[in-house]
């Protein structure tokens, strides 16, 4: 079987266990939108402040959105051994990286498209005109979010303390890439909006050496 063919099974699969219950997209999407009206309410930002501020809270939210996605993401396949059991499955590791790479992505995605309108309104921030820039910028950064959360996801899996071992872990790693989309976003914020290409770079630069190295070092990520 096929890197791609198995790891659209699994992608299957994770979408159809989530959208069953759907817990942990509606815990995520109300979670990170109580951050974005809690600070709007703290602070009362004044549209200038919110072209100033905003992006870096936006991207915090994001942060906590992804943390709280990626977290489980391994993790419940402990019960029954299913981790196990798709070891031994005739498919390359990586499928199974790449079909949680593509889940995370999915769902953090959805979770954006509640936030981004919300942080529009709650801090008085018109994006006309910036929309196709926004999402090339969205983009880039969720899934250099995504690729490094999963993958540390599967490193902290087995551990005893997981959930707070995976923090410790990711947020040192993500510091540079969350810099980078907040200085993107903030220039697309401003009153005279132009994407920067030297951040666009970066992140894309970020999600192609994180996803190679998944990728060359799979097979170590997801043993025992």
């Amino acid at each position: 079987m096929t890197t791609a063919r198995a790891a659209a099974i699994l992608l299957t699969k994770e979408l159809r266990l989530e959208f069953r219950t759907r817990e942990l997209l509606t815990t995520t999407i109300v979670f990170a939108l109580i951050v974005i009206v809690l600070f709007s309410f703290a602070f009362n930002p004044t549209a200038e402040e919110s072209r100033r501020y905003g992006p870096g809270l936006l991207w915090i939210a994001f942060l906590f959105a992804g943390s709280l996605m990626v977290n489980p993401s391994f993790a419940r396949e402990q019960s029954n051994s299913t981790l196990d059991a798709l070891r031994m499955a005739p498919i390359s590791s990586f499928a199974i990286l790449l079909g949680k790479m593509l889940a995370n992505f999915i769902f953090l995605a959805l979770s954006e498209c509640v936030l981004v309108p919300a942080f529009s309104v709650f801090y008085n921030v018109s994006l006309s005109g910036i929309v196709s820039r926004l999402i090339l910028v969205l983009f880039l950064g969720t899934a250099g979010l995504v690729v490094t959360g999963t993958v540390f996801s599967a490193v902290s899996a087995r551990a005893r303390m997981r959930e707070l071992l995976l923090p410790l872990l990711l947020l040192p790693i993500l510091a540079p890439l969350l810099i980078a989309a907040v200085e993107a976003t903030a220039s697309l914020l401003i009153e005279q909006p132009a994407l920067d290409p030297t951040w666009v770079s970066f992140l894309a630069g970020f999600d192609i050496v994180f996803l190679t190295a998944s990728w060359l070092l799979c097979d170590y990520l997801i043993e025992e």
